[in-house]
């Protein structure tokens, strides 16, 4: 991407290149360990109309570093490398299937007079390896939510099942990085929790045991409001991922002018006597169309000694989504998709009409909501909830986040300083542009706040932190 930022002195323009992506393969060493056969190793390479022999000597390049980092530390090869002009992360998955992600620093480009070709600077320092090594790890994940282990793609049908299946995903998906938004949100990996009311909380409960009863095909549920988490029976990581699949591309790709209350025209359907908005966002567009095609995503979760292949039927109403995963081995028919469509759409109305009113009456009660003077970000490593009052809209292709991406960066680098330690600790930084910036690391929780307040003091920054915590963290233990 490209920024232009106007130099004072002259008419002439400085070009900012934020970070973008040179490169992205797949190897495994072992496939091709005599001379000759080196490109029997590379499983998958983007830019593919690279030549051949560049790159079997990238991959040997990689193959190359990693074994000489072995040397030094045999249980923890190279992560990162760092050079003038890219950085490089390496990720091991399963045992010797490699992923290497290239990136191109950000750079500044500046003119020079009398036509001599532009000055290029190298901003060495601006990449962060916990964000891009976590990018790294989340494109194996969603490889894995959709596909399963590459063991498991090997076993079924050997390496050129191996390459199809990499080839099929990594195309589409790698076009939907965008690699100058990735930030502190990304190494966290976490789920936004969606604020509710005991009472409403049990209905929503309640609605998910009785949909499991009446569909007994269905094995896990999970319930989101806002593209924010309510309910989820899955494990922790394996609900991660999917949230980030839900909340990132799935959802935008069917955003429209949400309906709520209960004020809206409804659609014209009557199912079981009431009528609603319910629709499939995966599988049957249109449920009366005789044609309509009963096919849903396969998706793999973790189970106690392997993995487990599973539909994921994903259904909508108002703003209100619930997600339900029933066994791979069952074929899903229209009688089942109707069955569904008559149970869960009536309910999940109600339930989506019920959370906006509760949500409004306690929106109406906690008054206006004023620009606070102090913004931030809070993550607790135990349940994945975090939570940004500095993120406006976070989505796989747009992050617009309300600081300067120096405050960002900073952020980051306090977030490293917490990594290399297990105790708890305050880390408070002044910065350049009379901003102060707090990290609290306590009991697996994480708290960063950005603080705009031009002539305070270190005391007076730390009760402004304080009072923080006492208003939107009350009923959470920091260590002071």
């Amino acid at each position: 991407m490209l920024m232009i930022s106007p130099r004072m002195a002259s008419g002439m323009q400085d070009k900012q290149y934020t970070p973008s992506l040179l490169s992205f393969f797949i190897y495994n060493p072992t496939f091709g360990p005599r001379e000759g056969e080196e490109e029997k190793k590379i499983l998958f390479y983007h830019p593919s109309d690279i030549e051949k022999n560049e790159k079997i000597r990238n991959v040997g390049l990689c193959e190359a570093i990693v074994q000489f980092t072995r040397t030094f530390c045999p249980t923890k090869p190279a992560k990162s490398l760092h050079t003038q002009k890219n950085r490089q992360f390496f990720f091991e998955p399963e045992d010797n299937f490699w992923i290497v992600m290239v990136v191109r620093n950000p750079m500044i480009e500046k003119p020079n007079k009398d036509g001599k070709p532009p000055t290029i600077e190298y901003q060495e320092e601006e990449i962060l390896d916990t964000v891009y090594s976590a990018v790294v790890r989340q494109c194996y994940s969603m490889y894995k939510l959709f596909n399963g282990t590459f063991g498991r793609a090997m076993e079924a049908g050997g390496v050129e099942l191996l390459i199809q299946k990499l080839e099929k995903f990594f195309y589409r998906y790698l076009q939907t990085l965008h690699l100058q938004s990735c930030d502190l949100l990304d190494v966290f990996g976490g789920i936004s929790f969606f604020p509710l009311d005991k009472m409403t909380y049990l209905k929503i409960q309640s609605f998910v045991n009785r949909v499991e009863e009446s569909l007994s095909l269905i094995k896990y549920t999970a319930f989101l409001y806002n593209d924010q988490l309510i309910w989820s029976g899955l494990e922790q990581d394996d609900m991660r991922i999917l949230y980030k699949y839900l909340t990132t591309s799935l959802f935008p790709r069917h955003s429209e002018p949400e309906l709520a209350g209960r004020d809206s025209p409804l659609r014209p359907e009557v199912a079981g006597n009431l009528l609603h908005y319910g629709r499939f966002l995966t599988g049957p567009t249109n449920l009366k169309d005789p044609e309509a095609k009963f096919r849903f995503p396969k998706i793999f979760v973790s189970t106690g000694d392997g993995y487990e292949e599973l539909h994921l039927i994903v259904y909508k109403a108002m703003s209100a989504a619930a997600c339900f995963m029933v066994s791979a081995s069952v074929e899903l028919t229209r009688e089942f998709c109707e069955q569904l469509d008559s149970l869960v759409g009536p309910q999940l109305t109600l339930l989506a009409s019920d959370i906006c009113e509760q949500f409004t009456i306690n929106r109406r009660i906690s008054g206006p909501e004023k620009e606070p003077q102090f913004k931030f970000i809070y993550f607790n490593h135990m349940n994945l909830a975090e939570k940004s009052t500095i993120h406006m809209r976070k989505t796989a292709s747009v992050c617009l986040t309300s600081v300067h991406p120096d405050l960002m960066k900073i952020l980051g680098d306090i977030n490293c300083d917490f990594a290399r330690v297990d105790e708890d600790e305050e880390i408070i930084v002044k910065a350049m542009t009379d901003y102060w910036v707090v990290g609290k690391k306590s009991d697996q929780r994480e708290l960063y706040v950005i603080l705009n307040q031009k002539n305070a003091n270190l005391i007076e920054v730390n009760e402004e932190v304080k009072r923080l915590c006492a208003t939107q963290f009350n009923n959470i233990f920091f260590l002071d």
